[in-house]
């Protein structure tokens, strides 16, 4: 039974690895379905164990938070922000810093990948309007929206779990992952302009007025109070008892019954097939911990609550993160950390996991939705520029990191 399960878990790993690559039909949440069909019909796992498996937690967080992004970006919250923070960019510095910090603060509460889908054709056509190069922006956008994510439990999927999994309260993982976000931020300024030097001038930015930017205030007047109660809640949920998905669901619920959009269109408007894909790829690493296939990290002791665990965990992140992208790699490491019981090692993989995603384009899904975007408008980014940033962007930032992680020991 060990070596059926571990040719599933090999294939289904494989069939993620190579759907990630452009012009491939299959995709990874068909893969991971596979593998966790495969599961239950070659008897790894019964079909009661393959249910009990799905931590249903984390499907109720990403579920609430994408009904709340549905209805804000049904309302058009997404272009307001574009618009009042991008009319102050006065320079193309200016609008580097801005697009950095925002796209940066809202991947951090709004989910990264929904603000670079929404973000992106808005600062192309600025560019063009002021016959800038859009790139230098779009890879700021990228790496702003993997870094400023990290600092939330509701940045990204990964931070999901990981919250959900270890435990650790919103406001305390906020407040110890703030500084890897904001001293993230700043360094991609500083490298996007080194990289760019002959891109930021002092001419100054044109706003273009063509740019529709579409938005209902009377629908907005519900349902970003609701999205911000929801953000305040997070940070209080410890203190009145209540769980983080309890939390996104109560707002979601809110959103949907008051809100102004119809709730069939939100509806529709939700990533179900990723929550298929995060409900498969939990049977699937529970078929491979079941029959003990993880049991060598599981009970070794190669990760350990210390400063070579933290530098290990970022090694095997920068490394893993790049072959299987970030999502189904913590879904891996998630029974591995789970008995070591160490807030050092869940934090060390929230930052690890997320900000090795800066690596390569294929390194997480914000940047592959950029890239798609970004393609759509004629604009390309090749491979290797994005690299030759991106990984010093990595490298530093997870200094940075192991810096933060290690005064916190």
């Amino acid at each position: 039974m060990q070596l059926t399960a571990l040719i599933i878990f090999v294939i289904t790993y494989i069939g993620i690895i190579f759907t990630r690559l452009p012009k491939i039909n299959v995709d990874r949440p068909s893969a991971a379905f596979f593998g966790a069909v495969a599961m239950v019909v070659f008897g790894v796992l019964n079909l009661e164990e393959a249910v009990r498996a799905i931590d249903y937690n984390t499907i109720a967080l990403l579920l609430g938070m994408m009904i709340i992004i549905s209805v804000l970006q049904l309302d058009g919250f997404f272009s307001l922000i574009a618009e009042k923070t991008l009319s102050w960019s006065k320079t193309p510095l200016k609008l580097l810093i801005i697009i950095t910090f925002v796209t940066g603060i809202a991947s951090a509460f709004l989910v990264n990948d929904a603000v670079v889908l929404l973000f992106t054709p808005v600062i192309i056509a600025i560019c063009r309007a002021s016959s800038l190069n859009p790139v230098p922006y779009l890879i700021a956008e990228i790496l702003s929206a993997n870094i400023g994510s990290a600092m939330t439990i509701t940045g990204n999927p990964q931070n999901m779990l990981i919250g959900i999994s270890s435990g650790i309260d919103y406001a305390t993982f906020f407040y110890k992952l703030l500084p890897v976000s904001l001293l993230g931020m700043a360094l991609i300024v500083v490298m996007v302009r080194w990289f760019y030097p002959s891109h930021f001038g002092s001419e100054t930015v044109m706003v273009p007025n063509d740019h529709k930017f579409e938005y209902r205030f009377d629908s907005m007047k519900f349902s970003v109070p609701v999205f911000l109660g929801v953000v305040v809640m997070f940070f209080l949920g410890k203190l009145l008892h209540l769980s983080i998905p309890v939390i996104a669901l109560t707002g979601a619920s809110f959103i949907l019954i008051f809100g102004k959009v119809k709730p069939s269109l939100v509806i529709r408007n939700v990533d179900w097939v990723l929550l298929l894909f995060f409900a498969s790829l939990f049977i699937v690493v529970e078929g491979a911990v079941k029959t003990g296939l993880l049991d060598f990290f599981i009970h070794s002791e190669v990760l350990t609550g210390d400063i070579g665990g933290v530098v290990k965990l970022h090694g095997l992140s920068l490394f893993l993160s790049q072959i299987v992208s970030n999502v189904p790699y913590t879904v891996m490491m998630l029974p591995v950390l789970k008995p070591m019981s160490s807030e050092i090692l869940w934090l060390s993989l929230a930052s690890a996991s997320t900000l090795a995603g800066n690596a390569t384009i294929i390194g997480a899904m914000a940047n592959l939705i950029v890239i798609e975007s970004a393609e759509k408008e004629r604009v390309r980014i090749g491979f290797w520029e994005f690299f030759k940033i991106g990984i010093a962007v990595t490298l530093i930032s997870f200094a940075i990191s192991v810096g933060v992680l290690w005064l916190l020991l």
